[in-house]
């Protein structure tokens, strides 16, 4: 049996999918380029942190290396515990140590602000439309 030849009309028609009434969605792609400035920053959360950390530990030593806590208070008549002691150095040592820690956090992205380099970008926008 001999097989019957097919027009390109035809082979286009068998080729395309049927035709429906749904359209395919437009993708829109916008290119730029920019330049941009990078520069490396300090994590402030950090050396909030370690200020806080520091200011513990130092109020830890003061409260055991200097050991005020057996007179009696000159300003209130009381003699307080070693705990209270240390509370109250805590509060005062813990302040200080967040303060320094952040200065040291301004001062340090002051200094690594000078090394910023420029870099160029190409961004590109996506965009699906009905």
């Amino acid at each position: 049996m001999a097989e019957q030849a097919q027009t390109p009309d035809e082979l286009d028609a068998a080729a395309s999918p049927p035709a429906s009434d749904e359209r395919e969605p437009l993708t829109v792609v916008e290119e730029h380029v920019e330049t941009v400035r990078v520069r490396r920053s300090p994590k402030y959360a950090v050396f909030l942190a370690a200020g806080a950390g520091l200011g513990i530990l130092v109020a830890l030593i003061l409260t055991f290396f200097f050991n005020g806590t057996g007179e009696v208070s000159p300003n209130t008549g009381l003699v307080y515990s070693q705990s209270q002691v240390f509370g109250f150095l805590a509060l005062i040592c813990i302040t200080v140590g967040v303060v320094l820690g952040g200065v040291i956090a301004l001062l340090l992205d002051r200094v690594l602000a000078k090394r910023t380099r420029e870099i160029t970008v190409d961004r590109e926008s996506v965009r699906v439309e009905d």
